[in-house]
């Protein structure tokens, strides 16, 4: 029974030293995969991607940026920052500095937006965004808005983004001919399809019997459901 039991420890206690052995190895393991970034700021892209490289990271150009202290040319940022404990095979987000601005930023406004993007690469800038809003009046594609500004100073990004009118998405009518019409039997019609009758132009007060004359808009026209309808009536 002693050496039973003799046996039972012995094998217990190899059993702890193993398990001991493996977690330890385990953690070896893991640090062994695990790096500390380095300082890429103030390097080249092709300098970066080396130092990167040998350290068992990967580098990732993402953006470009003005800078009055880093050259044109060199990394002025890094994400993680130098010293962070990271994996291997991380990958290490980069901008690259264009140096202190020096491109003006063209005034866009009125522009279509072919002929803004056009702008903008003449002069060595970046199109970012494109929004679009509907705005009455405004031929579509046009440039209504724009950031940053015109002449703008101190910009951080080449890019200028740009917002654009866009075609009216809303349901369009033809005017149909209410001339000759009586103007009772012409506003009950336009009543009745959704519109809204603004004015009636007319000489006499008792337009009961009052046929129309004239109509604004004139038939044939697309109209939307917003179009205000005006006539003109005789007795």
């Amino acid at each position: 029974m002693r050496k039973l039991l003799k046996y039972f420890f012995l094998s217990l206690v190899l059993l702890l030293v193993f398990l001991s052995s493996a977690l330890l190895a385990m953690r070896f393991a893991i640090q062994g995969r695990e790096v500390r970034v380095p300082k890429l700021t103030g390097l080249t892209p092709l300098e970066a991607e080396r130092v990167a490289n040998a350290n068992g990271l990967v580098l990732s150009l993402e953006s470009r940026f003005y800078s009055t202290h880093v050259p044109q040319g060199r990394i002025v940022s890094q994400a993680p920052e130098q010293g962070a404990t990271v994996r291997r095979g991380w990958k290490i987000r980069v901008a690259e500095s264009l140096g202190p601005q020096r491109a003006a930023i063209p005034n866009l406004i009125g522009q279509s937006q072919h002929a803004a993007e056009t702008n903008i690469t003449r002069r060595g800038l970046e199109t970012g965004t494109i929004g679009t809003i509907h705005l009455p009046g405004v031929a579509p594609g046009t440039v209504v808005a724009q950031s940053p500004t015109a002449s703008a100073t101190e910009v951080a990004s080449p890019r200028v983004s740009m917002i654009v009118s866009a075609e009216d998405s809303g349901q369009r009518y033809i005017m149909p001919s209410f001339v000759g019409r009586p103007l009772a039997e012409a506003a009950a019609a336009i009543e009745k399809a959704g519109f809204t009758l603004k004015k009636v132009h007319s000489a006499a007060s008792d337009t009961s019997s009052a046929i129309v004359v004239r109509q604004s808009p004139q038939a044939g026209q697309r109209i939307s459901a917003n179009t205000l309808i005006s006539f003109d009536v005789s007795k």
